[in-house]
C-alpha cells in the first residue's frame, strides 16, 4: 500500500489515484497479476468495486468498504448522479471546442474485450467534452461522461478521427516519441530512443457525488501524473500552432 496514493478515506469509501498499469480488478485468465482489488482486500477485508479503469488509465477511482455503501454509491452511477472528469490527449486538432458524442456502444463481435459503434443495436453512450489546450498535431481535451460503458471514451474518440494519442487498439500507436513531434529531432547514434508516454494518453481527472450517509459532497481530484506533463510540456515547446 506504501506506493498507492489515497486521495480520499472514510468509514464507507476508499479512493485511490490509480497508476498506470495497474489493473482496477482481477484479470480473468490469471488473477496473480497484481490489481488493487486484491491489494485493497488485503489492507480492509472486505472490498467492494463500484466502477473500473483500464489499466493503462491512470486516475480517480473509488471502492466501497461496506454493501450499503457500495449499494447506494452503484445507484447513483446507473441514475448519473456521479460526475466523472477525465483528461486525454487525442490526435489531430479538434475543431469544434466543445461537443456532445451521442453514439451507442457495443462489445465487438469475434472481438471480445473490444467495443465498436452499433448504431442501432448497441447500449446508449454519451460524452461530453471541452478543448482545453490545441496543437498541430494533438489535442488536449475534458472529458466528461454520462454514460459508463467499457471503453466509451476510447471508441467515441475513434469515431470522430480523433483517437487517443496512445491507443494500440483503437488509435494504432503504442508509444509516442519525440522524434514525431519535434521535426530537428537528431537521435544518437546506436541510441535506442525512449518514448515519451508507452500507455493510453488518458486520466481519470476527478469524480464527484453526495455521500449516502453525511449528504456532503465529495469530490476528489487526481493530478496528472508525471509522464503525461512531460507528453504536454514537449507538445507545447515542439507542436505549437
Amino acid at each position: 500500500m506504501k506506493n498507492l496514493e489515497i486521495l480520499y478515506e472514510d468509514d464507507d469509501f476508499v479512493i485511490i489515484n490509480k497508476p498506470a498499469g495497474m489493473l482496477s480488478v482481477p484479470d480473468r485468465f490469471n488473477q496473480e497479476i497484481p490489481n488493487l482489488y486484491n491489494i485493497l482486500k488485503l489492507k480492509y477485508g472486505n472490498i467492494f468495486i463500484v466502477h473500473r479503469l483500464d489499466a493503462d488509465t491512470s486516475g480517480v477511482i473509488v471502492f466501497a468498504k461496506n454493501q450499503a455503501a457500495h449499494r447506494d454509491l452503484s445507484i447513483k452511477f446507473e441514475k448519473r448522479d456521479v460526475k466523472k472528469n477525465y483528461v486525454a490527449i487525442v490526435n489531430g486538432k479538434i475543431e469544434k471546442q466543445d461537443n456532445s458524442i451521442n453514439l451507442p456502444v457495443a462489445e465487438r463481435k469475434g472481438k471480445p474485450g473490444t467495443m465498436k459503434i452499433y448504431r442501432y443495436a448497441g447500449k446508449k453512450a454519451i460524452t461530453n467534452y471541452k478543448v482545453l489546450e490545441s496543437f498541430k498535431r494533438f489535442t488536449l481535451v475534458e472529458v466528461e461522461l454520462l454514460t459508463g460503458r467499457m471503453h466509451q471514451i476510447r471508441v467515441h474518440f475513434q469515431a470522430i478521427g480523433h483517437p487517443l494519442a496512445v491507443d494500440p487498439v483503437y488509435g494504432g500507436r503504442e508509444a509516442l516519441f519525440l522524434s514525431e513531434i519535434k521535426s530537428r529531432y537528431q537521435k544518437k547514434e546506436d541510441e535506442e530512443e525512449k518514448p515519451l508516454i508507452r500507455r493510453l494518453t488518458l486520466h481519470a481527472k476527478s469524480i464527484e457525488f453526495k455521500h449516502y450517509r453525511t449528504n456532503k459532497i465529495i469530490r476528489v481530484e487526481a493530478q496528472m501524473p508525471k509522464d503525461f506533463k512531460a507528453l504536454l510540456n514537449q507538445l507545447r515547446k515542439n507542436d505549437k500552432l
